[in-house]
């Protein structure tokens, strides 16, 4: 959680902290009877009591709220880099094929040209050795 809801936390608890001191230290001044003073302590602390569980409700309420927002959260981010992390896969894939072909091409294409180099250098081999052999016979 933020400072923001830690102070307004602090503040909701010195303000019913000091609604509770201010009742008493008025109800103790005002000029009733025991028995009536004591009745209005135990109304205004049930009134406080009450709006004290009240106000844990809706902390509660609001805490199970973040907890299933984060978790949606979550849920999200994970789905999103999960997708990401396909769409890579596919595009990783695609650029390996893309390499074995264009390496399959190119072998293919050099061992052509190897084989007709070679066969332009048998072919001067053969042509010099024929070549020799009627220049020695003359």
């Amino acid at each position: 959680m933020s400072d923001d809801s830690g102070m307004n936390r602090g503040l909701i608890v010195g303000l019913f902290t000091g609604a509770l001191i201010g009742s008493m230290v008025g109800l103790l001044y005002a000029p009733k009877a025991g028995s009536e003073l004591r009745r209005d302590l135990k109304d205004k602390s049930d009134d406080i009591l009450g709006n004290t569980e009240d106000y844990i409700e809706q902390a509660r309420g609001k805490a199970n709220d973040l907890i299933n927002d984060g978790k949606r959260k979550s849920e999200k981010l994970i789905s999103e880099a999960k997708e990401k992390v396909d769409n890579l896969l596919a595009e990783a894939e695609k650029i390996l094929e893309e390499a074995k072909n264009k390496s399959k091409d190119l072998a293919e294409n050099s061992k052509g040209k190897l084989s007709k180099e070679s066969d332009k250098l048998k072919s001067a081999i053969k042509a010099g050795v024929d070549t020799y052999k009627t220049e020695r016979k003359a």
